[in-house]
């Protein structure tokens, strides 16, 4: 069984629901890690007003018993506290027609799927699409990858992520180590890569506040003690840097992924590109340089798997761009979502989640088992025959 994940909920319905399958029995999940994870998706400067009114939690409501998981899908509950706020307008049975048309929402916002989505499904009012695309879903997937992360711990593989550019501040170019990543301040106002950045990240989303403007920005996500072999080369969509590509650049507004060097690799020669292997008895196979991102031909080579994702400023822009109002098809400035400024910090966290959700299911379609036990002794066989290669 393949690791998986499927969400439900709506931005300012009562709650958002989250099925994880393919957890082996066994695993003991720590809720205080899991629910910080939650609040780490929830920081950065320039964030909304949403995030004084929600102070999200994991409620676990399946597949769990005494804190370790039993085999069955893990199911979590994630209250939507804005909703006694939306109720009138939101409620699944009872909606009041008069909080429904003051919510109406009918003048659909360039760079979102408002207009596109309520073509694709008939809606009119493009409340209904808006609460689902809403990045109130995101909730959903760091909910799943805490999940992930919790049985990707018990093979020594670690995630990190941090913000290296925002706007024009920063250096959406720079190459993070493992360590800098781990030295990240997860309560800065950022969560920059490097602290001599921060200043300058402030300043824009501050400016780009006073215009009515957004920011979007760079962030690095890495893996590390991921070990050789997730992935394959035999068919296209077993490729593992893929189905990590399609996972990162399905976040709300990321729009391009590279994996390892990436777009500057386009640029060199092949000499400046690969990564020479090297043998010794202690290190057994490895690399003096990571260029490739811990990916070769869609498999991973034993090095960090090394991701950045470049995030376009949200669309929800407080003064509006040009649109039509749908009802009468007359030229309207696009409604306003209290939304954010920037939410690159967040971005981050959300990508982290991704990435575990990808590796763990690549660890438990290789490694399989019912149990944690199991797959333990299957993943224990397969490094002893690594070390004999």
């Amino acid at each position: 069984m393949t690791f998986t994940f499927i969400s439900a909920g709506e931005s300012h319905g009562s709650q958002l629901t989250v099925i994880v399958t393919g957890m082996p029995a066994g695993v003991t999940l720590d809720r205080e890690r899991m629910n910080r994870d939650l609040a780490r998706r929830q920081h950065g400067y320039g964030r909304g007003g949403r995030m004084k009114i929600e102070s999200d939690e994991i409620e676990i409501v399946g597949g769990v018993r005494g804190g370790e998981t039993i085999g069955s899908p893990v199911a979590i509950a994630i209250r939507n506290r804005d909703f006694e706020n939306w109720r009138g307008a939101m409620d699944p049975w009872d909606v009041d027609a008069a909080e429904a048309q003051k919510r109406r929402v009918h003048a659909p916002r360039p760079g979102h799927v408002d207009l596109a989505g309520g073509m694709k499904y008939d809606r009119r009012d493009l409340r209904d699409v808006l609460e689902r695309a809403s990045a109130r879903e995101t909730a959903s997937r760091v909910a799943a990858g805490a999940v992930a992360k919790e049985l990707l711990r018990n093979f020594g593989i670690e995630i990190r992520s941090g913000v290296v550019s925002v706007g024009s501040a920063g250096d959406p170019d720079h190459v993070p180590s493992w360590d800098a990543l781990g030295a990240v301040d997860d309560d800065s106002p950022l969560r920059a890569v490097r602290k001599s950045d921060e200043e300058s990240m402030v300043r824009a989303v501050d400016a780009a506040r006073e215009a009515g403007e957004t920011l979007g920005g760079t962030i690095v996500v890495a893996a590390h003690g991921v070990p050789v072999g997730l992935g394959s080369y035999v068919q296209w969509n077993e490729k593992l840097d893929g189905r990590i590509a399609q996972a990162v650049l399905s976040v709300h507004a990321v729009k391009a992924v590279s994996i390892g060097d990436g777009v500057a690799a386009a640029r060199r020669v092949g000499s400046e590109v690969h990564d020479a292997i090297y043998f010794d008895e202690e290190r057994r196979y490895h690399r003096e340089t990571n260029r490739a991102g811990g990916l070769e031909g869609g498999v991973t080579n034993g090095e960090d798997v090394v991701v950045r994702a470049y995030m376009k400023p949200i669309s929800t822009l407080r003064r509006g761009l040009p649109s039509v109002d749908t009802e009468t098809r007359e030229p309207h400035r696009s409604q306003w979502e209290r939304s954010d400024v920037t939410a690159v910090p967040a971005c981050g966290v959300v990508c982290e989640a991704m990435l575990a959700i990808v590796l763990a299911a690549a660890m438990r379609e290789k490694f399989g088992g019912d149990s944690l036990g199991e797959m333990k002794r299957n993943f224990g066989e397969y490094v002893g025959q690594l070390r004999q290669f």
